[in-house]
């Protein structure tokens, strides 16, 4: 048990993990599972006559630090900072000689999937005894997923790596584990149980979600909300978009897809006027071309949105209700304090997400899935014209996916909202897509 309070579990841990077992850590957001990581790495100090033993054999002579690796959600995209957020949008091309470089391509100008991907590789070189892995899958298209899932197994079996995976979902255990510890209100409900055959078999089924008649044949678009005419992107040499055509007319549903490194973000930063090589291509946002005037503000008020990246760089340790009222502001913090009516509006929308009894908990204090909640709740708070939802169930467990999807279809029946909403998971979509489009990495 650690000494802070914080940092408990709500009962003591009494657990023993053996050589050549592929553990799962499965439970709901906000069960305790990043705890019991931190304790099984000896992150805090705990209590006196407690202690967290580890045997690693031949490699016993190495630090701990040395035998086992931890790659959370932030650390598997790089070094966690705001910087890093604004790099990518505004000043990828200020590449000096001193950035890092992968195959060639300079670190900032990889997208969250690839860099993702990078990550892993630079903990797997270290070879380690132990790899934690928290929702190692999440940001991976299909192709990724099952290369990650094949290269653990390989090093499972040829080079003794012991695994352990956090995950939030039974279908994100793949077959080589062999033990699941699950967990549920920050207790063990059991030591570890061998996981059954089906364990890979999808626990929630979305098959029930409610839908409308109306949303599968809408009703004649009249309005354009954005217009791209042969956009082209590059960084260096390297081509992002290439000759990039696209219309969104009000009250489509668009799901965008395509491979890590396609360029969804990439586009995505130019719909968000977040990308200032906008200015030298033909779009138009909300009827106006891009550089007539118009401020990023003018945009932005129109939009809510959520991402990956804006969740890694969001590291303002706010309450997690000024997190959901800085969505009214578009800012990354709050800097303007809410009306009582805006509040009473924070209010209501957490509640919508039953997360308002986080309201008053310290954002960085939350687990990575009860933030991810807060940050939805954040693009939804302005009831936005145009939703931009960038893998947005990264980290939730079934229960909050399901809880989500139909707040985005409920959300969608206004004839006057717009939706693009990107996932590598197709039966994450919600009901009521119109429209779909799909990037490939120009050749």
């Amino acid at each position: 048990m650690p000494r802070h309070p914080d940092h408990r579990m709500a009962e003591p841990v009494t657990l023993d993990i053996y050589e050549g077992e592929q553990v799962a850590i499965l439970g709901p957001n906000g069960s305790g599972k990043t705890r019991l990581v931190e304790i099984l790495t000896g992150r805090w100090p705990l209590l006196y006559g407690n202690e967290v033993r580890y045997d690693f054999g031949d490699d016993n002579n190495r630090l701990v630090s040395e035998n086992i690796k931890v790659m959370t959600f932030r650390d598997s995209y790089g070094d966690a900072d705001t910087t890093y957020y604004l790099q990518k949008r505004w000043n990828q091309h200020d590449i000096d000689e001193d950035t890092p470089m992968v195959n060639g391509q300079p670190l900032i100008s990889l997208s969250s999937g690839e860099l993702r991907k990078y990550q892993l590789q630079r903990a797997l070189l270290s070879h380690p005894r132990l790899l934690i892995l928290d929702n190692p899958f999440i940001g991976l298209d299909t192709e990724a997923r099952q290369q990650l899932r094949d290269t653990l197994e390989q090093l499972i079996r040829e080079e003794g790596l012991q695994v352990i995976l956090v995950v939030s979902r039974k279908k994100d255990i793949p077959n080589f584990i062999t033990n699941v510890i699950k967990m549920k209100n920050g207790k063990l409900e059991n030591e570890k149980y061998t996981l059954p055959e089906s364990a890979e078999e999808q626990s929630c089924s979305t098959d029930n979600r409610k839908t409308d008649s109306s949303l599968s044949t809408p009703s004649p678009f009249t309005h354009t909300i954005l217009r791209f005419s042969h956009v082209t992107i590059r960084y260096g040499e390297r081509t992002i978009l290439k000759d990039l055509n696209w219309t969104v007319h009000k009250g489509e549903r668009w799901a965008l897809s395509g491979k890590n490194g396609s360029g969804k973000s990439t586009l995505l930063s130019l719909v968000c006027a977040d990308n200032p090589q906008a200015y030298a291509c033909d779009i138009e946002l909300f009827g106006r071309r891009r550089g007539t005037g118009e401020s990023i503000w003018d945009i932005k008020r129109h939009i809510g949105y959520v991402s990956p990246e804006m969740h890694r760089a969001y590291l303002k340790d706010l309450p997690a209700i000024d997190i959901v009222a800085s969505g009214l502001h578009d800012s990354v913090g709050l800097y303007v304090r809410p009306r009582p009516e805006q509040r009473a509006q924070c209010v209501a929308w957490m509640q919508r997400f039953g997360i308002a009894e986080l309201a008053d908990r310290p954002f960085l204090q939350l687990s990575s899935g009860e933030q991810r909640q807060c940050l939805l709740t954040r693009a939804f708070v302005k009831e936005p014209d145009l939703l931009i939802l960038d893998e947005p169930f990264h980290g939730l467990d079934d229960e909050r996916r399901l809880q989500a999807t139909h707040i985005i279809e409920d959300y969608c029946q206004k004839p006057e909202v717009t939706l693009i909403i990107v996932s590598h998971y197709a039966d994450e979509l919600p009901h009521g897509i119109t429209h779909s489009l799909e990037l490939k990495k120009p050749c």
